[in-house]
């Protein structure tokens, strides 16, 4: 029986099932065991593209534990390693004309379970993870939540991290592609001009950013739309940097930022934003953030919400279950964040005293900004370990990749809707077409 488990037993069985799932598989990449042997897993991988186990452990983890959970401690432990590329590199290798499910299923489970059997009891050290998040991680009830230790768990990693990968304006949140071929920097820029558009700022308007991020939306309103905005962030790093910038630009006369959070902020504004903002509030406070956010609106006052979304489900049992790639996110990019249909985003403007005027899907623009992201940061390995250290690194990469492949695929979604203040019945003042939105200034 020991035999049946000992070390050369995992490695004939290992060899084996590689072997057995190349032909149906054929993918142009390779695994190298922990022995240092390296097995194809198609008939013309070129050795360019090889995953690294550290151990027969690794089998059994994931063999006793399948989840996407385990998956990611292992990679995020350096227990499972990807040579040759980065993690966007790597899904495309891993695409097929066919799909890899149906290739899977040409596969006789019952050699699965055979090869895998001799792993059943192995282990490896496999540690919890330093940087997840320690307390709850779903935030659902607003008396409970904790707003500040959320936002800043996220943002803090620092400003110098975030330097290597989100481009020139450090802008968080989705570009714009006017062309699919263009820069990350240029569509970062005309993703401020398109959202300085939509809310039709004019010269002498009142503009709140909540959630300003690191200020480039408030800075290139004022800059190139002649408004006097205001940026409020819960981020103590964010602000820091905000602040800076605007004094750079010389723009203390029309441009200020300060840390606060929404539901305590005061004033009067005539148009509003909020991009990437409201996934962080939880669905439950979503009629209180609306309604806050009309509270400080003018009458036909116009708010665009920028946002992350999921799809529609049939049931609320549905829409309530968290996905094990959420559970990921919650517990260790993002704790207390939550996606809504743009339908409930919708439903929710329009109970909370708006008219929406516009809905637009920026998914695929998205897509193409987190694999820019994703290749920036793997660029900048090392400075990023040296920053924030492996796992994190780790951690961060798996996020961006998959969020690359999820907005690729459509099971992740981003939405921009336009809304205005209906404060008084009558013409709302928007123009009669989307012209303004594409002609030139």
């Amino acid at each position: 029986m020991m035999k049946f488990f000992s070390p050369d037993s995992q490695l004939n069985s290992i060899r084996e099932l590689l072997k057995s799932v190349a032909e149906p598989l054929d993918l142009n990449v390779s695994v190298r065991l922990w022995n240092g042997e390296v097995i194809p897993l198609g008939a013309n991988a070129d050795g360019r593209y090889v995953i690294s186990l550290s151990g027969p452990g690794v089998i059994g983890s994931l063999l006793r534990r399948p989840t996407l959970e385990m998956l990611v401690r292992l990679y995020a432990t350096g227990h499972i390693d990807f040579q040759g590329g980065d993690l966007i590199d790597f899904s495309e290798a891993l695409k097929t004309r066919q799909s890899n499910r149906e290739r899977l299923k040409q596969i006789s489970k019952l050699m699965l379970a055979k090869k895998t059997l001799p792993f059943l009891f192995a282990k490896t050290k496999i540690a919890d993870l330093k940087q997840g998040f320690r307390d709850d991680i779903v935030g659902r009830d607003e008396s409970k939540r904790k707003n500040t230790d959320y936002i800043q768990f996220h943002y803090d990693v620092g400003n110098d991290f975030y330097k290597l990968f989100l481009g020139t304006e450090m802008m968080y949140t989705c570009g714009y592609f006017t062309d699919w071929s263009n820069s990350l920097d240029q569509a970062q820029h005309d993703k401020l001009d398109m959202i300085c558009r939509k809310l039709r700022l004019a010269p002498g308007d009142r503009m709140l950013d909540i959630g300003c991020g690191w200020g480039g939306l408030i800075c290139h309103a004022a800059q190139h739309f002649g408004v006097k905005s205001h940026g409020i962030t819960l981020s103590q790093q964010q602000y820091e940097y905000t602040q800076s910038k605007i004094q750079q630009l010389g723009l203390s006369d029309r441009v200020s930022v300060e840390i606060c959070d929404y539901a305590d902020h005061q004033g009067t504004y005539d148009k509003i934003s909020s991009i990437g903002m409201s996934e962080h509030i939880g669905v439950a406070n979503y009629p209180r953030y609306f309604r806050k956010i009309n509270s400080l609106l003018r009458d036909r006052g116009l708010v665009i919400n920028h946002a992350i979304a999921r799809s529609s489900k049939t049931s609320k049992k549905f829409a309530s279950r968290i996905r094990p790639e959420r559970k990921f996110l919650l517990k260790y990019i993002f704790p207390g964040s939550e996606l809504i249909p743009v339908g409930m985003t919708s439903d929710f403007l329009e109970q909370t005293g708006f008219e929406v005027h516009d809905v637009e899907s920026w998914r695929e623009h998205y897509a193409i900004t987190l694999r820019f992201w994703c290749k920036n940061l793997s660029a900048n390995k090392e400075r990023a370990i040296e920053l924030a250290g492996a796992e994190r690194y780790r951690l961060w990469v798996a996020y961006l990749a998959g969020g690359s492949v999820g907005f690729t695929a459509g099971s992740i979604k981003i939405y921009q809707v336009v809304a205005s203040k209906k404060g008084s019945k009558g013409v709302s003042g928007m123009p009669p077409t989307r012209e303004h939105l594409y002609r030139s200034k």
